[in-house]
């Protein structure tokens, strides 16, 4: 792929975005738990985050078509910016009594962050060639999950030498340079939309989805893959690794690791054989599935950490060579116009079910047992490979010009 300036603008932008997410989040919860000493206080963070992006989701359409894609993502970052300053000011006076001003900010900026994703993802097919999409694809695949990868062990070790409140100020510096890159992003061709109704704008996403058949599949995929992938959450993965392995916490951070590897390596494998791939979409979505489902089985019978290691290797690999195709048939299913508000729907599906399905694999572990939810987790994937491979035949790149 060819030196592309906007996409590497945004790709840039974005990943120092990220980096300072992960910096301020990990921030936050050590702060919270510092004031607080409670485990259950820190938890809310996560909760906090999903809940506002899953609103963010559902909100989003209503701006989609009123302002420029371009300036709709550098401005959400902006906002992002201007509220992590507020948030490193307040904590300056925090105490326990009144810490619970934290989880408002925070709720802002995942809900800025809720708008930013799916319009990220919207602007790739406008900066890069439909022939380049897999390519793109997986490069910003392999930097987000190196970021992720990486990011919260160095924000752990950064906490042994910064404060909270200085890590708060460092992520803010972050935000200020992606803002920056952010803003020379090319305007993109966008079409404003006529003025409607409130509920006809939340619903357009919803409507595409539904009338397009590759996107209601996709749909139905991300509602069973979602509550599978919820079995992967860091409370679930402890217990799994102390009553199934028998091994002591730090088997956790490798088993979470191999993971992220995986994901790495199967993003890679998109970005270097994306000929092969974008010739044969739906067999890669179709073999990543069952892969998937097969190591989830397996991982729930076994009893042995180092195969439990090369099992979360192959799904994580096996599930970017998946998703990253997917993401390909995703943007080329629909006119560009229509992608924003098709993403915001997905993404509104994805923190939904997440945030329900960790609470009912949370109890059905504590009821049933830890290898039962990672054997709920294959069946579930079963599912998902019956529901691609019946209609493998959608799952192509469509070449015409959008």
């Amino acid at each position: 792929m060819k030196r592309n300036r906007n996409f590497s603008l945004l790709l840039l932008g974005q990943s120092l975005a990220n980096i300072g997410d992960v910096l301020y989040i990990v921030s936050v919860i050590s702060t919270i738990f510092v004031l607080t000493g409670s485990a259950v206080a820190s938890s809310l963070v996560p909760f906090t985050i999903t809940s506002s992006m899953f609103i963010s989701s559902l909100m989003t359409p209503l701006v989609v078509g009123k302002i420029n894609l371009k300036w709709l993502m550098a401005w959400s970052q902006i906002g992002k910016t201007i509220l992590l300053v507020i948030l490193g000011f307040l904590l300056i006076g925090m105490t326990a009594s009144n810490y619970y001003f934290i989880f408002f900010i925070l709720g802002m900026i995942a809900f800025l962050d809720g708008c930013a994703n799916p319009i990220r993802q919207t602007l790739i097919p406008y900066y890069v060639k439909p022939e380049y999409l897999i390519k793109a694809n997986g490069i910003t695949e392999a930097v987000t999950q190196i970021i992720q990868a990486v990011m919260w062990f160095v924000g752990s070790l950064l906490l042994i030498i910064l404060s909270s409140h200085q890590l708060i100020w460092f992520a803010g510096c972050l935000f200020v340079v992606s803002s920056i890159l952010l803003c020379f992003l090319e305007n993109v061709s966008h079409p404003i939309s006529e003025p409607k109704g409130k509920l006809e704008q939340m619903k357009k996403g919803w409507k595409t989805l539904s009338d397009t058949p590759v996107l209601r599949t996709i749909a139905w995929i991300d509602v069973f893959e979602t509550i599978a992938g919820t079995v992967w959450i860091a409370a679930i993965i402890l217990v799994f690794v102390s009553d199934a392995l028998n091994v002591d916490e730090k088997w956790w951070g490798f088993i979470n690791g191999s993971f992220f590897l995986g994901l790495i390596l199967g993003s890679i494998c998109c970005f270097k054989f994306s000929n092969v791939i974008e010739k044969r979409l739906g067999t890669f979505i179709l073999m990543g599935s069952i892969v998937c489902c097969f190591d989830s089985l397996l991982f729930s019978l076994n009893s042995i950490p180092v195969a439990a290691l090369l099992l979360s290797l192959c799904i994580g690999l096996f599930g970017q060579i998946k998703n990253i195709p997917q993401q390909t048939v995703i943007q080329t299913s629909v006119s560009k116009e229509h992608l924003a508000t098709v993403y915001t729907s997905l993404g509104a599906i994805g923190t939904g079910f997440f945030g329900v399905g960790s609470l009912v694999m949370g109890l059905l572990a504590d009821w049933l047992g830890i290898r039962i939810v990672f054997a709920i987790s294959g069946l579930l994937l079963a599912i998902v490979s019956s529901i691609v491979y019946k209609n493998k035949q959608l799952f192509v790149r469509n070449v015409m010009e959008q």
